[in-house]
């Protein structure tokens, strides 16, 4: 009977009700919130139904985030590896391969233009990157903070990972991919409220066909140009432009189908997972964390702001053939951006077709980012 008790006892330890604590049934209730949202409302699903599963796992059974060094016998938990890929910043480099093999670049080039609205939407990383020195933050950290204003996870996860502000990259990334999701709902109000109803019926020219020789000449040029002037951008630029270049080549139709498909999503799954596994109560339930969640938030309304403005001075400038809506796309999220811009045009006028026009500014935005990034990481000396 005691060995029955004892027994009993023991297992009764092991589970993880006696461990719980506070925060952790908080964290597990955002992460039954992010699946609502992913599943029930659709909200960027890819992302954040492994983003929150991970997280709920972390909340649970912590030792999953074990490290190897901490270990009783010298094995890491499950998502600890997954999570390394992030910190080496390997995922984040094959994440912008597959966006490259899966976006059409041609918008870009067909109007140049379009890089002008990219760039004028990363100030509000600058603007960011301010406030987080404001409130505190060492240079280092504000940098990475600040990347949140582009919307693009994989460029935060990155930045954090070479600055070494590793133990800011849990609340960053989910505040990144969490903005990526809520694009459709935080744009829209911005972008009425900068814009008069006549400019958001502005129909634009349609573009110029490209041919492709330019096409598969636009990566490779891309790349030898970014990667000389800032080369600490050349994972992500390099592999971002290395998947275009497979897709617009024509002659390696197997590497485009597995860089945008296959690759893409197992590189989803372990880099959505890890991240989710990094905000445990103890990491993510603290004044930084609310402090990186207003401040990405600022640098998301400005990047958006400052890419409406100025598409409302290039529309004046060019008497009217420019929708200042497709400014908003300048932020990276590709391709919710554009067609938010696409969405809030169609409202004005269900006549305009604006997507192809918002891509431009939109692929601009991930380059621009990616170059913000290896900007920062030049200032700090970071190879």
């Amino acid at each position: 009977m005691s060995y029955i008790v004892e027994t009993l006892g023991r297992l009764v330890e092991q589970t993880a009700f006696l461990n719980l604590t506070v925060g952790n049934l908080i964290m597990i209730a955002v992460a039954c919130l992010f699946l609502y949202l992913a599943i029930n409302r659709g909200f960027e699903p890819l992302l954040l139904v492994p983003i929150a599963f991970g997280m709920l796992l972390v909340n649970i059974y912590p030792d999953i985030m074990l490290s190897f060094e901490d270990s009783d016998n010298g094995t890491g938990g499950l998502l600890y590896y997954f999570y390394k890929l992030d910190e080496w910043s390997i995922l984040p480099s094959l994440i912008f391969m597959g966006v490259g093999a899966m976006t059409d670049f041609r918008p870009l080039i067909a109007n140049p233009k379009s890089f002008l609205l990219g760039a004028a939407a990363q100030f509000g990383i600058f603007a960011a990157y301010l406030g987080a020195m404001a409130m505190g933050f060492s240079d280092k950290a504000a940098a990475a903070i600040a990347i949140i204003g582009g919307a693009d996870g994989p460029t935060s996860i990155f930045l954090c990972g070479k600055l070494q502000q590793t133990a800011l990259l849990g609340p960053i990334a989910v505040a990144a991919y969490s903005y990526m999701a809520l694009v459709p709902i935080i744009q829209p109000p911005i972008m009425k409220l900068l814009t008069t109803e006549k400019e958001r019926k502005v129909k634009m020219e349609q573009l110029r066909p490209v041919s492709k020789l330019e096409a598969i000449l636009f990566p490779i040029i891309v790349t030898v140009v970014v990667c000389l002037i800032l080369p600490t951008t050349a994972p992500l630029v390099g592999m971002l432009m290395l998947g275009n270049l497979f897709r617009e080549s024509g002659v390696v139709r197997q590497l485009t189908e597995t860089a945008s498909n296959a690759l893409m999503y197992i590189v989803v799954i372990l880099l959505g997972t890890s991240v989710g596994a990094t905000t445990s109560a103890e990491a993510f339930l603290n004044l930084d964390t609310i402090k990186i969640v207003i401040l990405g938030l600022i640098a998301f309304a400005f990047g958006t702001a400052a890419g409406v403005l100025l598409g409302k001075v290039m529309c004046y400038v060019t008497g009217g053939k420019v929708n200042p809506l497709i400014g908003s796309a300048g932020v990276s999220a590709v391709p919710m951006a554009a067609r938010v811009s696409q969405k809030v045009g169609a409202e004005a006028d269900p006549t305009n077709f604006l997507l192809m026009h918002a891509m431009g500014p939109n692929v601009a935005g991930v380059i621009g980012t990616a170059v913000v990034a290896g900007t920062f990481m030049a200032i700090f000396g970071v190879k």
